[in-house]
């Protein structure tokens, strides 16, 4: 698998290769997986996550996954800094199509113009799926349908 350090999320790659390893599937490479993403994503402040990969040890990385998971740990630096990003591309992406839809032709000149009734826009492309998975569950995106997300309500 490759690895893409400015949009992959590493607290999705450790709970893949957790994933992988419970069932038996080639640990030796999923150990090698999650050593590689730890390095691209040069997260150097999580000591305890670092020893965890380093000693192939199982139970602490599901413990630290599965704190992740719960909101009882923090996400890495990385993670947090992927999502900030993707988030600010979708705002603005949806500011982009607010605008474009009310300035469509068919407004008079002596008219002042109307606002968008647009609330949700796909995301952008360069981030994959589980970091608008990650957006939602973390309450900052609502998941619409067909693809389509839009920000809470403030």
């Amino acid at each position: 698998m490759k690895i893409d350090p400015r949009c992959d999320l590493l607290s999705r790659i450790l709970n893949d290769v957790v994933a992988q390893i419970q069932v038996g599937a080639a640990p030796d490479h999923a150990w090698a997986e999650a050593k590689r993403a730890f390095e691209a994503a040069r997260e150097k402040e999580d000591v305890e996550l670092f020893v965890a990969i380093e000693e192939k040890d199982l139970e602490s990385l599901k413990r630290i996954v599965w704190d992740w998971q719960s909101g009882k740990r923090p996400l890495v630096e990385h993670d947090r800094d992927v999502l900030k990003r993707a988030l600010k591309a979708f705002r603005q992406r949806l500011k982009i199509v607010r605008l474009d839809s009310e300035s469509t032709m068919g407004h008079g000149p002596m008219s002042s113009g109307r606002e968008s009734s647009i609330v949700g826009v796909r995301p952008p492309d360069q981030y994959p799926k589980e970091v608008w998975d990650e957006l939602v569950r973390q309450k900052r995106l609502i998941e619409g349908r067909d693809g389509v997300y839009e920000l809470p309500p403030e």
